[in-house]
């Protein structure tokens, strides 16, 4: 993408009233002013709340949303220019119940409040293989702890990922752990019984991927 078009992007998204885009400071140095107050000030109702962390182009974020319309839908990433695409879209659609903030994913606890979230959702994070990028996966047990602190005590993560080895890494980790691994599969798209959220809304790069044949893993679990 040209700079022109960046800076194009970037300029949109500050006159859309779905996106939100903090500095580091006003997350950080002080308390965020929409921390546990995402449903009355953004959405104006009680109903969930649920994370897309990472949500590039906002296809996932914008998906669970038309699907699920008594459900208030965030996604998150430090790309603007990237989600521009999904905010554009709510906005084109009139879909009332999806937002973007952009922040880096490790702040999440300073963004939401305890107990705030119900659902959290990773889809196709960066695997991180190399070990010395550990610290970086998105479903390490520093970031777990972050997940936690926001999540409802029965609040559920979602993983969807073309990463074989992410989805074992995690799979390792959580039992481990001693977490509650609630569904498991290595392949959805061939084998019977995936849930419909799971095969049914899909983002550019699956597209992609299931055009080279590239089996899609999926995990359902919760953070004890």
């Amino acid at each position: 993408m040209g700079s022109k078009n960046k800076l194009k992007r970037f300029k949109e998204n500050e006159s859309f009233h779905n996106v939100y885009q903090p500095t580091r400071e006003e997350i950080v140095d002080a308390t965020y002013k929409l921390k546990g107050k995402w449903r009355s000030e953004v959405f104006k109702n009680d109903h969930p709340l649920v994370l897309e962390l990472g949500c590039g182009k906002g296809e996932y974020t914008i998906g669970l949303a038309k699907r699920y319309p008594n459900k208030n839908f965030v996604g998150i990433d430090i790309k603007g220019a990237r989600f521009w695409r999904g905010a554009k879209t709510a906005i084109e659609e009139g879909i009332p119940n999806a937002a973007f903030i952009r922040t880096q994913i490790e702040l999440v606890d300073s963004v939401f409040e305890e107990n705030e979230v119900d659902e959290i959702w990773i889809t196709f994070p960066d695997p991180q293989i190399k070990y010395k990028r550990t610290k970086h996966r998105m479903t390490n047990l520093q970031f777990l702890e972050r997940y936690k602190k926001v999540l409802k005590p029965d609040g559920i993560m979602h993983l969807k990922t073309d990463s074989e080895f992410m989805h074992g890494y995690t799979l390792g980790l959580l039992h481990g752990a001693g977490h509650e691994v609630l569904y498991a599969n290595h392949d959805v798209y061939r084998q019977e019984g995936s849930p419909e959220e799971v095969t049914e809304i899909q983002t550019f790069y699956e597209s992609q991927y299931l055009e080279k044949n590239k089996a899609i893993t999926y995990t359902r679990f919760k953070i004890n």
